[in-house]
């Protein structure tokens, strides 16, 4: 499957990619991770955007991945390293280096400016460098002409000729240099690469055989202008494109291309969609290809098993005729037995020998051992002249039951290879079923580090889960327009009504119910209770005199605008949000519209199991339902579920 599959990135696609990473400026870095060979993915919070994931894949594939891969538990040095550099880091902009599959970004901490730099050539590397030095690298290499260390300077490789910036004359002239054909001449000097300069070729009609320093000034021209006509198109990021034959994928790029003119072209919304289209691809083929070593060892071990039963079989079946052949020719061996047995009693060896090889059927013997081998049924049966027909005949039959017996032993070990083999195969199989089924995270939003809900009128209303994000919902995200909620329970969440001050009744009173709800009322179980909303400047973190303010808490003055007889329970629901599916656990009000929500009330059962079996029903990893759900116990009472 993936023997015609593009290999690695093209500068084009670089060039591409750098235009999408430009909506990640401003954008701040939340968390690094690295594993396997090389892959190493920086989960970004993006303003209004919610979390972003910038994947570097393989060391040689850059994007941004639409959903979020599969991440360790455990940081590696290198991740470990990253995070205590750049967490919270502020992204700026992001540049390729000439026209070279190498880009760099900016990331602003208070007291440093780092370069971002990955490279995606010679085995790839991701670097970290301050003051053009740099600070660590996943690899760590010595070419003749640079070293990637930490505490080397950044040294960028040798720029290769830049089809971009490049007039028409640096292009001739870099062109009809070239000792090599014109396909191999804009692939390597020209550093286009091996589909563009088909491209450039087919677009200008240029036989690509032909030696580059006998092609035209016309054929120059045409394939000049073929170029900067596909550069414009890049630079404008406008038609990534997925080309696919017979259902395979076998280029992906940011331009449509006329070499696959035989292909099916599917144009999609971005680089990184189509980067991402067969970064799935190439794991599906790897993971039909993988044979687990486990399952190779035991299917040699059976192979091995198998031929030695058929052995075994085979001579104890040929022994067993032997042994029929004797009695078969009763006479004749008798015969040959009592005359051997006679003459080596009378006969030197020598003499003995000499006169057995006279008659017709013997074939050779062994006086030493007392051994004649005589054609018998057309078989070649060897016989103790020392013996009778008899004990002749029961010892053959006897060495072919031994064999047999070893035959059955080893058909044994074969059908507890095929067990073994079998049980390992399930679990791989089960494994596999697994990990099909798994639940895919839904797209992350910043607000989700809180408990948080939609108004019936789209507003959003976050909550505090503990002291410290009680203090960061007022200091950070209660402004001049929002609204202050908060019930009356010892220990319930600040929670802020975006835009409150635009808000209807209905939502004031959605956001003090989902208030009580959060709080420990709902552990206490009551039926109802009330809560109260003020205004940003009625909440202060100052005490009166001779009081003190706990964290996480605050203190309002003022009118309180309380709303009474609030019923304990709440809603989970499928929601729409900036196009994303979320699950999202608020004031039933607010699912009124929906097609697939759960009431909940305080209940017996243990929030933990229920979230198992809610995930399941919404189809996202149980730590989405976890999240959402008030603290204690829960029940569903009621189920709105409109079926796909």
């Amino acid at each position: 499957m993936t023997c015609h599959m593009k290999k690695e990135m093209s500068s084009f696609d670089v060039r591409s990619v750098v235009s999408e990473m430009a909506s990640l400026e401003g954008a701040h870095i939340d968390k690094i991770f690295h594993w396997g060979a090389g892959n190493v993915l920086f989960r970004l919070n993006v303003q209004g955007d919610g979390k972003r994931e910038l994947f570097f894949r393989d060391k040689k594939w850059l994007y941004l991945a639409p959903s979020r891969p599969e991440t360790p538990e455990t940081p590696t040095s290198f991740a470990t390293f990253l995070r205590k550099h750049i967490t919270n880091a502020r992204i700026g902009k992001t540049v390729q280096a000439g026209f070279d599959r190498i880009t760099v970004t900016e990331v602003f901490k208070s007291d440093a400016e780092y370069g971002l730099v990955f490279e995606m050539f010679g085995g790839g590397n991701v670097l970290l460098v301050l003051d053009g030095k740099i600070v660590n690298c996943l690899t760590h290499r010595t070419w003749r002409d640079r070293s990637t260390r930490p505490g080397e300077d950044y040294v960028m490789p040798k720029s290769r000729f830049d089809p971009i910036g490049s007039s028409f004359d640096e292009f001739r002239e870099t062109f009809r240099s070239s000792a090599s054909d014109a396909v191999r001449t804009l692939a390597t000097s020209v550093n286009l690469g091996g589909q563009y300069s088909e491209e450039v070729c087919k677009r200008a009609g240029v036989d690509k055989g032909a030696p580059a320093a006998g092609v035209g000034d016309d054929s120059l021209a045409a394939m000049y202008s073929a170029l900067k006509e596909m550069v414009g198109h890049v630079l404008q990021g406008s038609e990534p494109t997925v080309f696919r034959r017979g259902g395979e994928i076998v280029d992906v790029a940011p331009v449509g291309l006329r070499i696959y003119d035989d292909a099916e072209a599917e144009r999609v919304g971005s680089m990184s969609l189509a980067i991402d289209a067969l970064m799935q691809e190439i794991g599906q083929a790897e993971e039909e290809a993988y044979v687990d070593p486990d399952v190779e060892r035991l299917r040699k071990r059976m192979q091995k098993q198998s031929e030695t039963v058929d052995e075994y079989r085979m001579e104890s079946e040929d022994l067993r005729r032997r042994a029929d052949a004797i009695y078969m020719e009763y006479k004749k061996v008798n015969d040959l037995l009592a005359v051997l047995a006679q003459k080596s009693k009378e006969l030197t060896w020598e003499k003995l020998a000499e006169g057995a090889m006279k008659i017709p059927y013997v074939t050779g013997i062994d006086p030493s051992k007392g051994v004649v081998t005589a054609n018998i049924s057309d078989l070649r049966v060897a016989l103790d002249y020392n013996k009778g027909i008899d004990a002749n005949a029961s010892d053959i039959y006897q060495r072919g039951k031994d064999i047999s017996e070893k035959a059955r032993r080893a058909e044994a070990a074969l059908r507890e290879s095929g067990a073994e083999l079998e049980k390992r195969q399930k679990g791989i199989d089960r494994a596999k079923a697994a990990a099909a089924g798994r639940a895919q995270p839904t797209k992350q939003f910043w607000f989700e580090r809180y408990k948080w809900f939609i108004t019936s009128s789209g507003r959003l209303v976050i909550a505090g889960r503990d002291a410290h994000t009680n203090d960061n919902v007022v200091k950070k995200h209660l402004k001049e327009k929002d609204v202050f909620v908060h019930a009356d329970v010892h220990g319930a969440p600040s929670v802020v009504l975006k835009d409150g001050s635009e808000a209807t009744p209905e939502e004031l009173r959605e956001a003090c119910a989902f208030a009580l709800a959060q709080s420990k009322a709902w552990v206490a179980a009551l039926m109802e209770g009330a809560a109260f909303w003020a205004y940003p400047d009625q909440v202060s973190k100052t005490p009166n005199p001779g009081e003190f303010v706990p964290r996480g808490a605050f203190i309002v003055r003022g009118k309180r605008n309380y709303e009474h007889h609030l019923r304990m329970e709440l809603g989970i629901g499928e929601v729409t949000y900036q196009g994303a599916r979320k699950v999202m656990c608020g004031p039933v009000d607010v699912f009124k519209g929906s097609e697939r929500y759960l009431v909940l009330n305080p209940g017996r059962g243990k929030a933990g199991r229920l979230s198992g079996e809610m995930a399941k029903d919404f189809k996202v990893p149980e730590e989405e339902i976890s999240r959402v759900l008030p603290p204690g116990d829960v029940e569903i009472v009621r189920r709105v579920w409109k079926d796909e």
